[in-house]
């Protein structure tokens, strides 16, 4: 392959415009919309850009977080700065507080964007995507895959067999080239403890909570890459799929790792060049591409670290042309999440990638 800069189970989904925020089936929302500035044609090719961010606890106020309408509108107006600044065509997006909070967001943002949610977690958050494109084929990915047995999430009996945040997929036609694009977001690495504490009683219990939280973000993995395998079908070559979201772990950790697929050919690699039988099913990272001093999308106890992640096909993997996490600041955060409420904006950075798609 060139590189020409380089040395689960159907749910119903929420599915919406800017002039309809209401509940409508899927395809409902596409008839006779058009997008404003994506699926450009720009010397022969189609320029698209994709991008993910966790929104960080995007409710209204009394839902959960901010607690003023002040704070509320000031989140609002940064999260939408960004979003204009960065033009992504398609946004995957992650810890939306529920439809009324997101269409909240897009009434600050400019033309006509399609939104998708999946269900809610235990604790109210969800993923989702924004469109400039219609969307179309939109599914939830829950079950764990066939062959994974129930994991062990805390000291009692009780297991998990099921994504703990559904992940989204939907699908886009950019001119000739359809494109899957699945929105999730893992298990975080902040612990939580019995009571919703976030401090442990002694450190067996720290030591346990957090193989918990792991198996779990492992599992949810799986189930990820299970989901991309079946759409990928082993043509990858030729079919666009993008896995996009809060992975909740760095590029070379084991859980974000077993979402490649196939080992071997990766960015900055001497295989990179060289096709094999892996590339129909494999996924790249495009973190590598990422410029160093922006390759981060949180800053924990004061350490840049890159926990969210655009991974793209060997269709995409050829076509990129930029990948940034912009220029917004980000606090520093610790195993505290309290102590970041009402601040404006998200405690991350947005990753976003530009294709051109011949």
């Amino acid at each position: 392959m060139g590189w020409g800069w380089l040395q689960g189970q159907p749910s119903v989904t929420r599915l919406t415009t800017v002039a309809d925020p209401g509940l409508v089936p899927p395809r409902a929302a596409q008839a006779g919309s058009s997008p404003d500035r994506a699926n450009i044609i720009f010397r022969g090719y189609t320029v698209i850009t994709v991008g993910t961010w966790n929104l960080e606890n995007l409710f209204r106020p009394g839902d959960a977080s901010p607690e003023s309408a002040t704070t509320y509108q000031a989140k609002l107006k940064a999260l939408a700065e960004t979003i204009m600044e960065l033009a992504p065509d398609v946004l995957a997006v992650q810890e939306v507080g529920g439809p009324e909070a997101l269409a909240d967001l897009v009434d600050r943002l400019d033309g006509t964007w399609h939104t998708a949610l999946a269900d809610p977690d235990g604790r109210g958050i969800r993923v989702g995507v924004l469109s400039r494109l219609p969307l179309s084929d939109v599914e939830q990915v829950v079950d764990f895959p066939k062959g994974l047995r129930p994991i062990q999430v805390d000291d009692t009996d009780t297991t998990m067999s099921e994504m703990g945040r559904p992940a989204l997929r939907v699908r886009v036609e950019a001119d000739a080239t359809t494109l899957d694009v699945i929105s999730c977001h893992l298990k975080s690495k902040l612990l939580t403890f019995p009571g919703g504490r976030f401090s442990p009683k002694d450190e067996d219990e720290r030591a346990r909570f957090a193989v918990y939280a792991l198996n779990r973000r492992a599992a949810e993995a799986a189930t990820i890459r299970a989901y991309a395998t079946n759409l990928l079908a082993g043509d990858g070559q030729h079919r666009a799929v993008i896995v996009a979201g809060d992975l909740n772990d760095e590029p070379q950790a084991a859980t974000t790792q077993l979402l490649h697929g196939p080992p071997g050919s990766e960015i900055g690699t001497g295989g990179f060049d060289q096709p094999d039988q892996g590339d129909g099913q494999r996924l790249w990272n495009l973190a590598l591409l990422i410029p160093e001093g922006q390759r981060f999308s949180r800053v924990y106890r004061g350490r840049g670290e890159l926990i969210d992640h655009l991974l793209v096909s060997h269709v995409l993997v050829k076509a990129v042309q930029t990948v940034t996490t912009g220029e917004i600041e980000i606090p520093s955060i610790t195993d505290q999440p309290g102590e970041q409420q009402d601040q404006a904006g998200s405690d991350h950075r947005p990753v976003v990638a530009q294709f051109e798609l011949v």
